[in-house]
């Protein structure tokens, strides 16, 4: 079953956002999680219409405005939002107190250089950007902690699903064994056809593994499935398998729903993960 699922069927109304949230996580007490559509924003073409992210060329009053009625939705402060100006990287930066609302309006005040975040602080909504790449969501029950990363295809070969998880187990003490994880929508293997340069780079993490990670082309590209990597990244971070949710949906193939940097040629909006944890 697809674990990033709406809460209402409904179809939103100008100004209402469209959420996905991680359903087998609502029973956390306290924790949201989950992942925005494109839908129910105020953005014109081509974002259209729930586009978040202020690097895209959108006006920023219509982001910051996006932005809100995502917060308003989830019943969460518009203060409590805190994000990262993600560099396809494998940072991961810790928030503390002092960090929350961190780029919430300006992407000057975003935490610089960041493709994860880490936390055990309440009230702290953590949001990240994705338009095709894979996000990440991580949670500790015994220590209160979460963690929130970004994997393209670079930060994927990078393996910052591991490096979460350490930073979470030098920081908080977190016992990967212990973890909650979850893989949302991505593009999948069905669109995403990568070159050699990249193989070259991809196949060192699964050599000798099991599972059909890539389909490999006859004119040297592949087909990557960066969820199923990114799935076996966790499970050799130690975190159990059983323990690992994985979305099904696919960025490029649903662009009635989300935003695909790929299939819409780079002319496109951003959705976001969030994780948040009341106290």
């Amino acid at each position: 079953m697809e674990p990033f699922a709406a809460q209402s069927s409904t179809q939103p109304e100008q100004s209402q956002a469209a959420l996905l949230h991680l359903a087998p996580w609502a029973s956390l007490a306290g924790v949201t999680a989950g992942f925005t559509s494109r839908r129910g924003g105020v953005s014109a073409a081509p974002w259209q219409s729930l586009n978040v992210a202020l690097h895209v060329g959108d006006d920023a009053e219509d982001v910051i405005r996006n932005r809100r009625i995502v917060s308003e939705a989830l019943d969460w402060p518009f203060e409590a939002w805190t994000c990262a100006e993600q560099v396809h990287g494998s940072r991961v930066y810790v928030v503390r107190t002092e960090d929350r609302g961190a780029g919430r309006e300006r992407r000057a005040s975003a935490i610089q250089d960041a493709d994860a975040l880490v936390t055990d602080e309440p009230n702290v909504l953590l949001a990240m950007y994705f338009a095709d790449c894979v996000p990440l969501y991580f949670y500790d029950p015994r220590h209160g902690a979460l963690g929130l990363a970004h994997a393209g295809w670079k930060g994927t070969v990078l393996d910052i699903a591991s490096e979460t998880v350490r930073a979470m187990a030098a920081e908080y003490g977190t016992d990967p064994r212990e973890l909650r994880a979850a893989i949302g929508p991505s593009i999948g293997a069905c669109c995403y056809e990568v070159d050699e340069a990249v193989m070259q780079r991809v196949r060192p993490l699964t050599a000798g593994a099991d599972g059909r990670f890539y389909t490999e082309g006859a004119d040297g590209k592949a087909n990557l499935d960066l969820k199923e990597i990114n799935r076996h990244l966790m499970i050799k971070a130690g975190i159990l398998p059983s323990r690992i949710e994985m979305s099904t949906w696919c960025t490029s193939c649903r662009t009635d729903v989300f935003f695909s940097h790929r299939r819409e040629r780079g002319r496109a909006g951003r959705m976001m993960s969030w994780l948040g944890k009341r106290n």
